[in-house]
């Protein structure tokens, strides 16, 4: 069983330890494997063998020794603080700093607080019978070259404030690596909303299976890199509270291959290969119909429609050459006016349209909108759906519909969903509801909402990606790729639910790729479309 892929609320864990612990399992067993797990993982981080949170370590501790003059020689281990609150995330955090002890690092304890639960009381006792130093203070924090925060794990719904609230800020301001166990402390596990005041944390260490917070967006500046502690837990304990098929999920390398239009049969020919109409462009932003066809080429799709104002249509015709391109009649500011009547909608297996468009193109968008073709809208389309009237005609569309709005443009499609709690996953999954469309929400951490045949919301989140991709134009890319994509899927009568999934790792291993290459400033949209295709290399 891959648990890379399973996403989880605090309460859907809270049930999933129940039954952990119901069946036998003690408590105090599982802590000193999941800290162990922990405290090895630190020595490997460390010791560089592990990812990017290493060199950040590395690179403080290196000018802390210059700033301070400290004479540390090769035998010597960094010194780390470790952050204890009163419940179990402390209790875990205590044997980290034991086992990190008996390794032979310098540790020191912070623990503010006077009351603890009965396990992490008993691990504090033992501690301190080392004789492991314990304070109450940041003070003593400031010569440590790592911390470890374990003041508050999953679950955490009250407003952290006071005290705590300024230690919290106090260790932010130390400019120390933190490695977070589970969550960094005052952040909610479902929203990724800060309550209050919570740790930046440059590493965290995710326990058991992933929480919905290290997928929402404002929670990522606090997360920082993470990682999933795999910490054993029996598969049907996971389905009890799961499911067989869980509503939401990471999308993951093996289900996006498995679900791109390769291999092709031996006896498949253009038109089997799908036919995409794209409908894009204006004098003001020829670019992006360029883009979006290039990311349509990158798909595979059997046969290529762009429909473009009259005006451009010579500059689409020499950068695709195998493109069918359409001029269409335009307004005076070089909008399209209308789809020309040699436009047969019915002729294409899927249609993508907004990119580039401006608002005069009203009548072009309502014409697809009218039609009876699975649809990609995006850009302008989306802006001229939400002044027509986003739900109402959304949810009387016979055809699939696949809306890839960003923070801005859902926030014009659903005003009354866009509120200012920032959880990205409710708000898409209200408003796949309310449509019945395929809601792609852009962002650090893609999300990608849809009704199944039982009327469930299905949830995929996109776990990797690259702010390279924060470029104008890397939209209308993903839009002629998913267009594509889905073209070809109906083509081939594959399954189209797992389309936009596929759609959006396959450009953010583009973009993760190019930026390896480029750096994260050198991933212009153009650029990007090139690396579509290596990025599958290794993969077939």
């Amino acid at each position: 069983m891959t648990i890379e892929k399973f996403v989880v609320t605090a309460d859907q864990m809270r049930q999933i330890e129940t039954r952990i612990f119901a069946a036998g399992m003690p408590v105090a067993a599982l802590m000193e494997k999941v800290a162990g797990l922990i405290a090895r993982r630190i020595q490997e981080l460390l010791k560089g063998e592990g990812n990017s949170a290493t060199s950040s370590v590395r690179d403080l501790t290196d000018r802390r020794k210059r700033e301070e003059e400290k004479k540390i020689v090769n035998s010597q281990l960094p010194v780390i603080g470790v952050l204890v609150g009163p419940g179990h995330n402390g209790g875990d955090a205590l044997v980290v700093a034991r086992e990190l002890h008996f390794q032979g690092f310098q540790v020191v304890i912070y623990c503010p607080f006077s009351k603890l639960k009965e396990l992490t009381k008993s691990h504090a006792d033992y501690a301190r019978s080392l004789n492991i130093p314990f304070v109450d203070k940041i003070e003593p924090l400031k010569n440590c070259d790592l911390l470890v925060d374990g003041l508050f794990g999953f679950g955490l719904e009250r407003e952290i404030n006071n005290a705590t609230a300024a230690a919290i800020d106090e260790i932010n301001n130390l400019n120390i690596p933190v490695f977070s166990v589970d969550i960094p402390s005052g952040i909610h596990t479902d929203t990724g909303e800060v309550l209050g005041m919570a740790i930046r944390a440059k590493h965290t260490f995710c326990l058991g299976l992933w929480k919905q917070a290290f997928l929402q967006d404002r929670a990522l500046e606090y997360i920082g890199s993470s990682e999933l502690i795999d910490f054993d837990i029996p598969a049907a304990d996971i389905a009890a509270i799961l499911g067989e098929k869980p509503a939401i999920q990471r999308i993951t390398t093996a289900f996006a291959t498995q679900h791109l239009p390769l291999p092709r049969s031996p006896i498949s020919h253009k038109y089997t290969n799908g036919h995409l109409l794209i409908i894009a462009g204006s004098r003001r932003y020829s670019g992006a119909a360029i883009l979006a066809a290039l990311g349509a080429r990158a798909s595979g799709v059997g046969m290529l429609s762009i429909a473009v104002p009259e005006s451009i249509k010579p500059m689409l015709s020499s950068q695709l050459p195998e493109a069918l391109v359409i001029g269409c009649p335009e307004t005076q500011s070089g909008a399209i006016s209308e789809l020309p009547v040699a436009i047969d909608l019915s002729t294409y297996d899927a249609i993508a349209a907004g990119p580039g468009l401006t608002l005069e193109a009203a009548i072009a968008v309502e014409s697809v909108l009218e039609s009876d073709r699975p649809l990609v809208l995006d850009a302008d389309g989306l802006n001229i759906l939400a002044q027509l009237g986003t739900v109402p005609i959304l949810s009387e569309r016979c055809a699939l519909t696949i809306i890839t709005p960003h923070p801005g443009e859902f926030k014009r499609l659903f005003p009354e969903l866009a509120d200012e709690t920032g959880d990205r996953i409710a708000a898409s999954q209200q408003a796949a509801q309310l449509t019945g469309a395929v809601v792609l929400l852009k962002g650090a951490k893609v999300c990608i909402c849809f009704q199944d045949e039982g009327d469930r919301t299905i949830t995929y989140l996109n776990p990797e990606s690259t702010p390279a991709l924060a470029r104008g134009g890397s939209g209308d890319v993903l839009t002629g790729l998913l267009g594509g994509l889905l073209a070809t899927a109906i083509a081939r009568k594959s399954a189209v639910e797992s389309v936009a999934a596929t759609a959006v790792w396959w450009h953010a291993r583009a973009g993760i790729m190019a930026a390896k290459e480029r750096t994260e400033l050198g991933v212009d949209a153009f650029t990007l479309t090139q690396y579509l295709i290596p990025a599958l290399r290794e993969f077939f």
